[in-house]
């Protein structure tokens, strides 16, 4: 997708693959289930240094010498990219608990070279051979294989009868084609099996496609990953300035600044986070050529960042909320879910940040650089809100202070260590209904209790109303950030539940808030207001659909949509007043 005006490309293909993906789950499903004994993956599950850290983090250490175990309750997971057959008996041997993780699109090629080598073919093997992922095909080859990375190379083989040609799983598809017609004038009888991943084709295709419009590309992924330093020789041989990096650290702010057409993919072990990481120091280095509408959208980019968009949703749903039940419009209760929801955002980012040092991958340059200035500005935000509370009277200040301290509480181990759960954030899908009731009663309820004269209806269809665009938005941001949840141990609701019924449950729940606030609107519930408000539930349908990654929507761009949704709700509502 391009963010225009900057023209920044996100490639579609960009990420995790289905094999490294089924590796990663596979880990993570074993770290969560085993409460004792010790979980080794046999090398490197994935070239991806950042995501190996996560993952011990978790309990999941790499174990590249066997000689080193000494017994007990060990589990072993073989990596993605296979072992020889010898390795995998030597473990078995050993006694100790054996998951195979390995990529089906490699067991598949491991079983057409185990059969040909059965029926007495010579294995032509065309990939690097310091790949793991050859190494263990080889072992499948017994004395009958051999490994070949160019073309040239074929000339110098010996003479054979029967010849069976397979790929690396990662190979350039060009540099395969190049090498088997080498193969056929020196072996006329050979067999050839196209055993590129189409993951990798995909992937490769694309980004030659988009080398050829951009004026830069920018490739990310581990430094020891095939299949990304083959992405990055592709952008070059097309001519194209290609930056090859690991994280958005080692990207040149000087270098990739001039250029207006800048693409960005990844290597297939690239999780998502540093994929937005990179996505966003991108945008950030645009400073050549500021057009007015690339000056809004870094603007845009800005206020998201720093969770004023999101105070402005809030002071935006307050105006909502008061003109659905047919309440006088009041800045300061405006300013107080403004103060609050940006007060509380940074200050729980903040506590999450000291504890398990994350305030998020579009954040974290924030906290690192501006940490006592987030602190301070969450103080002094929580402040205001409970000073303008406080001068509607008692009962909304005790109700502000409840919720504050629950959300200040939230990150914080306030349970006792035998218990499963050490903090509220550690309650499975606690976020999302959290959140959602903490806006919508700052939203809704503290303004009734100012002056409670509204119909208890009234009330309650409001609330619901904006208890359900707050989590919707909160759900389909954690769908987008279900890989890093995953990694980091959260149990949000689409880790817990899975994502596609998340996406079935947000759909569902939908309707019926549809229909109440149609009907409350038409029936004199609520203001008239009501059916003009029913957009906001269509247009999370379609924030619903951008919320695939193959769309290629950046971070900042799919976060900053979800919260419009909120500014899209005091707008109708405002129009609905003006035309009135």
């Amino acid at each position: 997708m391009d963010i225009a005006p900057l023209g920044i490309r996100l490639a579609k293909t960009a990420g995790f693959c289905m094999g490294v993906k089924r590796a990663v789950d596979m880990a993570l499903d074993i770290a969560r289930k085993k409460r004792s004994g010790q979980i080794y993956t046999y090398g490197p599950l994935i070239h991806n240094p950042q995501t190996m850290e996560l993952l011990q983090a978790q309990g999941i250490k790499t174990l590249d010498d066997l000689e080193s175990l000494r017994g007990g309750d060990v589990t072993i997971i073989i990596r993605a990219h296979g072992i020889s057959p010898r390795e995998k008996k030597k473990i078995k041997d050993l006694g100790y608990e054996v998951i195979d993780a390995t990529c089906p699109r490699v067991v598949h090629v491991q079983a057409i070279i185990k059969k040909h080598e059965i029926k007495g073919y010579h294995i032509l093997i065309v990939g690097d051979p310091d790949h793991p992922e050859v190494n263990g095909l080889l072992g499948y080859a017994g004395n009958r294989g051999r490994v070949v990375n160019d073309p040239e190379e074929v000339r110098g083989l010996p003479p054979m009868e029967k010849v069976c040609v397979v790929a690396q799983t990662t190979q350039d598809a060009a540099l395969y084609e190049k090498t088997i017609q080498e193969v056929k004038i020196k072996y006329p009888q050979a067999v050839f099996y196209d055993t590129i991943c189409d993951s990798t084709a995909m992937r490769q295709k694309e980004v030659c496609e988009m080398a050829s419009e951009m004026e830069a590309m920018v490739i990310v992924g581990g430094k020891n990953s095939a299949n990304t330093k083959r992405l990055a020789q592709l952008c070059e041989a097309q001519g194209v300035d290609t930056f090859l990096i690991e994280t958005a650290d080692e990207l040149d702010e000087k270098r990739i600044g001039p250029f207006k057409r800048i693409g960005i993919s990844a290597g297939a072990s690239t999780p998502n986070w540093i994929i937005d990481q990179v996505m966003d120091k991108v945008v950030a280095c645009q400073h050549t050529q500021t057009p007015f509408l690339g000056g809004l959208l870094r603007l845009w980019a800005w206020l998201i960042r720093n969770d004023i968009y999101a105070a402005l949703g809030a002071a935006s749903l307050a105006f909502t909320g008061a003109v659905l039940i047919g309440r006088e419009i009041k800045a300061g209760e405006m300013l107080i879910a403004s103060a609050y929801v940006y007060g509380m955002h940074n200050l729980n980012r903040y506590i999450n940040w000291r504890i398990a040092g994350t305030a998020g991958p579009r954040r974290n340059d924030l906290y690192l650089i501006n940490e006592n200035r987030c602190l301070f500005a969450s103080i002094l935000a929580i402040i205001t809100a409970l000073a303008f509370s406080f001068q509607a009277g008692i009962r909304p200040v005790i109700l502000l202070a409840v919720i504050s301290l629950l959300g200040i509480l939230y990150h914080v181990r306030i349970f006792p260590s035998g218990f499963r759960f050490r903090s509220i954030s550690d309650i499975p899908g606690s976020k999302n209904i959290s959140m959602a009731l903490a806006w919508a009663t700052v939203a809704v309820i503290l303004p009734y209790l100012r002056e409670g004269a509204v119909s208890f209806s009234g009330l309650t269809v409001s609330f619901i109303f904006i208890f359900y665009l707050v989590f919707s938005r909160s759900v389909l941001s954690d769908i987008r950030d279900i890989q890093s949840d995953r990694l980091k141990g959260r149990e949000t609701m689409p880790v817990l539940l899975g994502m596609n019924y998340v996406r079935r449950f947000v759909t569902v729940f939908s309707l019926p808030v549809l229909l109440m606030i149609a009907v409350a609107g038409l029936t004199g519930l609520v203001a008239g207001v009501g059916p003009a408000l029913a957009i906001c539930l269509f247009y999370v349908w379609i924030c619903l659909r951008l919320c695939d990654r193959r769309l290629g929507v950046s971070s900042f761009v799919m976060e900053g949509l979800l919260e419009t949704n909120y500014l899209l709700a005091g707008g109708v509502a405002l129009m609905w007043l003006l035309l009135r």
